[in-house]
């Protein structure tokens, strides 16, 4: 082999290492966070709980407006834990 693909070869191979470091190091693993990705998931799977025609909001059964409140919460909520495990 030549000493330019000797070079060529290290510098590559340190390129690399550099590169998974910087992988590792930005990956921080799992969050305390992430548990709250867990309500907004729980909160929806019990329809016979809330599933009533006894509650309206602006014309709007309890069981629509209930969900589209989840939806909205859900989206904050994840957007709250996005910002908060990124530090």
């Amino acid at each position: 082999m030549q000493m330019d693909q000797v070079r060529s070869r290290v510098r590559h191979h340190l390129w690399e290492t550099v590169a998974m470091r910087q992988v590792v190091e930005n990956h921080r693993g799992w969050s305390r966070w992430y548990w709250l990705l867990l309500v907004p998931c729980s909160a929806v799977l019990g329809p016979p709980l809330f599933n009533a025609a006894w509650s309206s909001l602006a014309g709007m059964p309890f069981f629509y407006w209930y969900q589209l409140l989840w939806v909205l919460l859900g989206a904050g909520l994840t957007a709250m834990v996005y910002i908060a495990a990124r530090q």
